[in-house]
């Protein structure tokens, strides 16, 4: 294998701001968020028995 010799500069990788750091994770946490609501939702509508809430009886 042939390998030439390297020139020019040696191009640093730019310290990532918090925000760009989880940026690609955006979309994993709001459907992460989704289905805790509806879950909990669910949760809510099973452990409670009578599904009108007691501001409306």
């Amino acid at each position: 294998m042939h390998t030439e010799p390297h020139t020019g500069e040696v191009r640093h990788h730019k310290p990532k701001h918090l925000a760009e750091k989880f940026e690609g994770m955006v979309g994993v946490i709001m459907v992460a968020a989704i289905v805790l609501l509806g879950v909990g939702l669910i949760f809510g509508i099973l452990t409670a028995g009578d599904t009108t809430p007691k501001w409306m009886q």
